[in-house]
């Protein structure tokens, strides 16, 4: 089988057994189709793996595969954005919104990746920026969701919301939700 994904880097919660056993298969297939494939040093899995540090397994593949629920495809998505390395999302998790595969498809699926037969969907992402009154930053991206909240419950929160530095609105409530067109999986 003829593919550009040559390196293959799969991420997921090796402990859980329920992601153990599809990602066991998934990697076994993936070295007989002639893919190298790669891991975090962390993941302890019994197969032969090329095991590198998490912080650098996107610069190394062609292809991330994580294979959990939708926590793991969030995840995974930070790994990936940085270096744009494509993400293929195993579900194994209880809703599926953003790793659709499931692991009775995922062999036949894998293949027809390898084949050349996809389509690549490219999704917008949200950066936050939160200032605080030291003026010092916190920056987090996002895939679906922003939520801005107080972290005890029952008061409310005072913000401006500012988008590419420009100012649009000063806020008083519970918080606010900004979602990409993902969508949020919690709302």
């Amino acid at each position: 089988m003829t593919t550009h994904f040559q390196k293959i880097g799969v991420l997921g919660r090796h402990e859980d057994p329920r992601v153990a056993g599809p990602m066991g298969t998934l990697v076994r297939h993936l070295v007989s189709a002639g893919v190298d494939v790669y891991t975090a040093d962390t993941i302890d899995l019994d197969l032969e793996l090329r095991r590198v540090p998490e912080s650098s397994l996107a610069e190394q593949v062609d292809l991330l595969i994580a294979v959990g629920g939708d926590g793991t495809m969030l995840y995974a998505c930070g790994v990936a954005q940085e270096h744009d390395v494509p993400l293929l999302g195993i579900n194994r998790g209880r809703l599926g919104f953003l790793a659709d595969i499931t692991p009775d498809e995922m062999i036949p699926r894998i293949d027809q990746v390898l084949a050349g037969e996809y389509r690549k969907e490219s999704r917008l992402m949200l950066r936050a920026v939160l200032t605080r009154p030291d003026g010092s930053e916190v920056t987090a991206d996002a895939l679906n969701d922003v939520v801005l909240q107080r972290r005890e419950t029952g008061r409310m929160v005072d913000f401006e919301t500012r988008i590419d530095g420009r100012y649009v609105n000063t806020h008083a409530g519970d918080g606010l939700i900004i979602a990409t067109p993902t969508g949020s999986t919690a709302y």
